[in-house]
């Protein structure tokens, strides 16, 4: 279910806290972050920010086609490696 117009989109405060203070500075470093229910908003475009997906944080640089999206929707969790039994080599004929 999408979230209220009115309510507007949701950040973390600490996430919009160092876009905002790296937009003063015009500085671009790579921010890591945990939040990826985070929405992105037009102040993090051409940041990098490192989602977590579990794992390890994968780095996602923010463009514009990807506002209103939100972090988590670029740091997949899960990662198919193939069925257990379609080795074609061992299949028989």
């Amino acid at each position: 279910m999408a979230r209220s117009l009115k309510k507007g989109p949701f950040v973390d405060d600490h996430l919009l806290k160092k876009i905002e203070e790296m937009n003063k500075k015009g500085d671009k470093r790579l921010i890591k972050t945990w939040s990826r229910r985070s929405m992105i908003i037009p102040d993090m475009i051409g940041h990098t920010l490192a989602v977590h997906n579990g794992n390890k944080h994968v780095p996602v640089y923010v463009t514009e086609q990807m506002i209103g999206h939100k972090l988590g929707e670029f740091a997949p969790t899960r990662f198919f490696r193939g069925h257990a039994g379609s080795d074609k080599k061992t299949a028989k004929k």
